[in-house]
């Protein structure tokens, strides 16, 4: 059986302890995965310092030509899995093995392994979108001259935790630029998707990257824990209840729930149906396993006709085989799961105020079984108001709300949104909407949800998180 090992210091380790990752499909084993304790993690992290100083010792410049090698290893070549077993991983092998553990269809996998390609070779763009162009030499001197102006920056930790989802491959591009920045990384995976944190640093290593930048640590919720305890800096992704004890906390970047939206303006709202083909891969993209996925439709008239029209195209998604060039859906690594969603949504609706409108389309129940994998059709629901628990949900696959609320009153309503894709050309609106606290990304105009520009960062910058401006003068230097 293949094994998943610990990354300590960039050296594999098998522990005693490991987990047994299954075919989602079929149930036979894929993988077993070490899992780090706390007290390894703990041990691991006294020597964070001389990892982080290693790796400062190459230039911007090195590790960004890097980055650009580890693209195409990452994408096309073969990478180890465990050197001690001898195991190598193709990038057809990676597909495989993460479409079986996590569900996600093959057609996904690839598309969220460009995701990636593209991050690492596009890093001195990602860079410039993070530092705003920044001089990137100053954080190879610690200060730079840039428009007659010295500026200089301070790196706020040795190395930057990292606690992984399992939903969608491509949030791993978010993580990548520490190394480029010059900041070791200590990850701890999702449990059904060690695959693309691991093959990123064997990728990383390989193109030249020193492997004591890497620890990669699968485990549990106390690893888990351990990492953002011991990280000055870190970030994590989760659920509304996993990130709660984290959020206020100025050491974590927290990446939960998105509630993103899609907004039609008075102004565009009588040509809605101009809009549906945005509307649907707002919300149906990737599976509608991200946050930038569209759990929200807000307009301020027709409002039910838009509701059935969106849920007749999101019924016609079919679930289909992992393997099928065709498949849109990813099914979920554990049935009760996927269960227990549909059992909430139906209780929702059984209180009233809120329809299922795709359930007249389907023809079918709302979970399915097809190839031996659990899904979860589309769901599309009309709430008669915006105060509807259900107009503030976000579920991992293709849901979403749709709410009808005066334009006078609708951002005040939207509530938290990740990303917001706004369709108007009212100048008015698109006022307001440039300074809505509750919007974190604003697309102005016809851009889905889900097209993420990654010189664009949302829900934080991990520059900003990695570095503080400080005073810098010296007396070898012109005064600025």
């Amino acid at each position: 059986m293949l094994h998943v090992p610990i990354l300590r210091a960039g050296r594999s380790y098998r522990s005693a302890d490991r987990v047994v990752l299954r075919d989602v499909s079929s149930g036979t084993p894929v993988a077993e995965v070490s899992q780090a304790n706390p007290g390894l993690i703990a041990h691991d992290f006294l020597g964070a310092a001389e990892r982080r100083r290693r790796l400062a010792e190459r230039s911007t410049a090195e590790l960004l030509a890097a980055c650009r090698r580890a693209a195409t290893i990452f994408a096309e070549g073969e990478v180890d899995l465990d050197p001690d077993q001898g195991t190598r991983q193709s990038a057809e092998d990676y597909v495989c093995c993460q479409s079986a553990s996590t569900g996600i269809p093959r057609t996904l996998c690839r598309a969220n392994m460009e995701k990636v390609r593209f991050v690492l070779a596009e890093m001195e763009r990602v860079l410039g979108g993070l530092t705003r162009g920044l001089d990137l030499r100053a954080l190879d001197s610690g200060f730079a001259i840039q428009d007659g102006r010295t500026v200089s920056y301070l790196a706020q930790a040795d190395q930057l935790g990292a606690v992984l989802p399992s939903n969608s491959p491509g949030v791993h591009a978010l993580w990548i630029p520490a190394i480029a920045l010059k900041v070791p990384l200590a990850l701890r995976p999702g449990r059904e998707e060690p695959w693309t944190p691991l093959r990123i640093a064997r990728a990383l290593v390989a193109a030249g990257v020193p492997a004591e930048s890497f620890g990669f640590y699968p485990g549990d919720h106390a690893g888990a824990t351990e990492i953002l305890l011991r990280s000055l800096r870190s970030m994590m992704f989760g659920d509304a209840a996993t990130v709660a004890p984290w959020v206020g906390d100025g050491r974590v970047q927290v990446h939960g729930p998105g509630w993103s939206k899609v907004i039609l303006g008075q102004d565009k709202v009588d040509a809605w149906e101009s809009y549906l083909d945005l509307i649907v891969a707002s919300i149906a993209d990737n599976g509608g396993r991200s946050c930038v996925n569209a759990s929200g439709i807000w307009v301020p008239a027709h409002g039910r006709a838009i509701a059935d029209a969106v849920a007749r195209r999101l019924a016609a998604i079919e679930a289909r085989p992992l393997d099928d060039p065709e498949a849109r859906l990813a099914a979920f690594p554990h049935p009760e799961v996927a269960r227990r969603v549909s059992a909430f949504l139906d209780e929702q609706l059984r209180r009233g105020g809120a329809t299922d409108l795709t359930a007249a389309y389907r023809g079918t129940e709302r979970v399915v079984e097809v190839g031996g994998a659990t899904f979860l059709l589309p769901t599309l629901v009309w709430c008669d108001e915006p105060g509807h628990p259900l107009a503030a949900t976000e579920l991992l696959f293709p849901f979403a709300s749709v709410v009808e609320v005066p334009q006078a009153e609708l951002l005040e309503r939207i509530g938290p949104t990740l990303v917001a894709s706004a369709i108007t050309e009212d100048p008015q609106l698109a006022a307001q909407l440039m300074t809505c606290r509750h919007i974190d990304r604003l697309n102005l105009g016809e851009v889905p949800t889900c097209c993420v520009s990654w010189d664009q960062p949302h829900e934080g910058n991990l520059f900003e998180h990695l570095y503080r401006r400080r005073a810098f003068q010296s007396a070898r230097l012109p005064a600025a």
